[in-house]
């Protein structure tokens, strides 16, 4: 009953030398899950690309545009500061967004229940016209839009747990109030958002550098209110582990237990509201140990084993 997708094509998106979303993030988790041995009990598949079509449901015509111009023949050329295009980039990003698809297809067809997409370039930074922070297309917001239109859902949430707050999805979701989000981030790092959100379909929950895993799972009991008023058919989450203690890039303390403990908090949710039915899909973790452990620990949760 739970599906794991991804697709090799991920692995060749190439951000530069020392970047730190590389293509080790890719392969460790697949190492740990293999390691674990919990993809001897799921079903695997090859993720399809996302066509123009499903790309154009989130983003506009001119940013698809300016991204296939952009891409190089040969090396690497940068979008901005931390985001770069080489030559299979847009290749692997449509991989990454055709794998959440592959997964709406699995659950709602009810062929599974759940399903984790282990994917790159990541995606919840990119907004409705721009890509930024490390974020090409943004896959669960073309995972959510494919949901309302093919299979005609009237209503979707996305929890984000990176540190980082989704701006991207943030932009989507302006345009579309079938879905709400709820997003939890560190204050005063990238991508700089306001800490309160002037939209009724999100809800933000920022916290301070130093949050414990205690003070952030209270922080998510506190607000399962706004999920349960949602009342979803179809939950995705944006699933960042950079708030692992471990983490070079932010400054919460949590650990892989943390990680475990709010997946069957939302398993518990979903059960309730929406048959089970959770997608979830690669973001943030940047430490090659900690987000191998972190993904196993959501991966046997989510799967029931």
């Amino acid at each position: 009953m739970f599906l794991y997708v991804s697709h090799p094509m991920c692995k060749q998106h190439n951000n530069g030398s020392g970047h730190p979303e590389n293509a080790e993030r890719f392969s460790r988790i697949e190492d740990a899950l293999l390691s674990a041995r919990l993809l001897d009990y799921v079903l695997s598949r090859e993720a399809r690309q996302a066509s123009d079509e499903d790309i154009l449901r989130v983003h506009t015509a001119h940013f698809l545009k300016v991204l296939s111009e952009a891409i190089p023949e040969t090396g690497s050329v940068k979008l901005d500061e931390d985001t770069a295009l080489s030559p299979q980039s847009l290749l692997a990003a449509r991989y990454a967004s055709g794998a959440v698809l592959e997964a709406v297809d699995a659950v709602l067809s009810g062929e599974v229940k759940r399903a984790f997409c282990n994917v790159r370039p990541p995606g919840h930074h990119a907004e409705v016209d721009r890509p930024m922070g490390f974020c090409l297309l943004n896959h669960v917001a073309i995972g959510a839009a494919y949901a309302l239109e093919k299979y005609g859902l009237e209503r979707v949430a996305i929890l984000d747990i990176d540190v980082h707050h989704g701006n991207g999805t943030e932009s989507y979701i302006r345009q579309e109030p079938r879905v709400h989000l709820i997003s939890n981030f560190e204050t005063d790092i990238y991508p700089f958002s306001p800490a309160v959100s002037d939209l009724p379909n999100e809800l933000k929950l920022p916290m301070p550098a130093q949050t414990s895993g205690e003070t952030w799972l209270q922080s998510w009991q506190q607000a399962w209110w706004f999920l349960e008023a949602a009342k979803p058919q179809l939950i995705f989450v944006s699933a960042g582990f950079d708030g692992h203690q471990m983490d070079p890039l932010a400054h919460w303390n949590l650990h892989e237990k943390d990680y475990q403990a709010w997946t069957q908090m939302l398993v518990e949710k979903a059960n309730q509201l929406c048959e089970g039915r959770i997608i979830s899909s690669l973001e943030g973790g940047y430490d090659l140990t900690s987000l191998g452990l972190s993904v196993v620990a959501h991966v046997k949760t989510l799967a029931d084993l």
